[in-house]
């Protein structure tokens, strides 16, 4: 060994032994600092206030403006409550949602429904959220279209969900799938494409029953014409008579999809109703898709879950009794085994916290301490840690027995 490589190997062995030192002392020197802090709390940090205002849990908001749609549609304005402490909305990533909060008759409803805005209009100052009425619909749409008018407060979680593009998971082509009021986070997406917020082509397939109820039309086919190499419209309607022009007819097939698509080098998002993921899955299983080509948001509570494999069909018109704990409290509520056990709660007027009510968020998690549950087979977002120690979400499980539950607080 020449005397350069000895100089070498001496100074990285003394180097070496300079950082295990380092490093044995670094925690007697944390535990020093520790003790010699102060133990009232911080009252001013910079970075917490900051998570804060871009992860708030609460919004607390009024309605601005109110648009009619379509015939069935409207949207809603949304913009800082001026008697609130906050005085600016949360940035979010177009695809998002809000969880609405609204109290009905003493009862807490908590509802889902997509930013159709962009990210780039709350920093204007205003949320839009555009909510579509439904004949068969439960009673919160009935309630807003009736309640709701400019100047009603609402109060919501802070945007939630994973429904967004990311450029380092997804390719550069998304193609949305979309069905009635599923049009709403990528009316959001193709406005971040064209204010540059978003670096990515947008191919959206809107299945529609109705042509009188084909909603922003007109605003999707004028960012198509403005932005043609990265934005296109493409309607498919199902009803019996069609006037509107360049449409396709029918349903989201897999022939449809792939006449409008680069199969093998696109991102598909899937959003709408229940009744179109039941269609849609079984023709996208047609194109060979890899998993992390499909990325699908969260559509609610499953409404016909006596339909579904391994669902006993016995039990569909019995009452099951829920004992719920909250804290030092104990509750008996009644149960049907077709509504999911947080409808129950909620019909119970618990409250129970609750945000995606698809049980992919996992906010409402609760532990199982007896009795069975089914839990939904496209909606089970647990860990494996929480199926083996009985932890369950009660918006994607249903009662199959009499139930004693560990529910945690609603500190929203």
């Amino acid at each position: 060994m020449s005397k350069k490589d000895y100089e070498r190997v001496d100074f990285k062995v003394r180097s070496n032994t300079k950082d295990i030192l380092a490093f044995t002392k670094l925690v007697p020197e944390r535990k020093k600092r520790i003790d010699k802090a102060s133990a009232d709390p911080i009252k001013d940090d910079p970075m917490n206030n900051l998570a804060e205002r871009l992860h708030p849990d609460r919004l607390y908001m009024i309605i601005d403006e109110i648009i009619d749609n379509t015939k069935s549609t409207k949207t809603f304005r949304l913009i800082p409550n001026p008697e609130s402490k906050t005085k600016e909305l949360a940035y979010f990533r177009a695809g998002q949602y809000l969880s609405l909060k609204v109290m009905i008759n003493g009862e807490l409803i908590t509802r889902p429904y997509s930013i159709s805005s962009s990210p780039k209009e709350a920093l204007k100052g205003y949320y839009d959220i555009t909510i579509k009425k439904e004949e068969s619909e439960g009673f919160l749409t009935p309630y807003i279209w009736k309640n709701w008018k400019v100047g009603t407060k609402v109060e919501s979680s802070g945007p939630e969900g994973f429904f967004y593009y990311e450029p380092l998971r997804d390719k550069k082509q998304i193609v949305g799938l979309a069905g009635g009021s599923g049009i709403t986070p990528f009316i959001s997406m193709a406005k971040s494409i064209e204010n540059g917020e978003l670096d990515a082509k947008l191919t959206i397939i809107y299945g529609c029953s109705d042509e009188q109820d084909i909603i922003f039309y007109e605003d999707l086919k004028q960012l198509e014409q403005k932005h043609p190499d990265k934005i296109k419209l493409v309607t498919v309607l199902s009803c019996e008579e069609v006037t509107l022009k360049g449409c396709e007819t029918g349903f989201l097939t897999a022939k449809i999809i792939k006449k409008y698509s680069d199969i093998q080098n696109s991102s598909f998002f899937i959003c709408g109703p229940q009744v179109m993921y039941d269609f849609v899955d079984k023709e996208i299983e047609k194109l060979n898709l890899s998993p992390k080509q499909v990325r699908k948001e969260a559509f609610g509570e499953i409404k016909n879950i006596e339909t579904f494999s391994g669902f006993p069909k016995d039990i569909a018109g019995k009452i099951f009794n829920i004992r719920v704990h909250i804290g030092d409290m104990v509750k008996q509520v009644p149960a049907k085994p077709t509504e999911s056990v947080l409808v129950a709660l909620e019909r119970a007027k618990i409250g129970p916290p609750s945000k995606c009510r698809s049980g992919e968020c996992g906010f409402c998690r609760s532990l199982l301490l007896d009795g069975v549950v089914f839990i939904s087979p496209i909606n089970d977002w647990r860990r494996e840690a929480d199926k083996k120690f009985n932890y369950f979400h009660p918006c994607s499980s249903y009662p199959l027995s009499d139930l004693e539950i560990e529910i945690p607080r609603n500190l929203e």
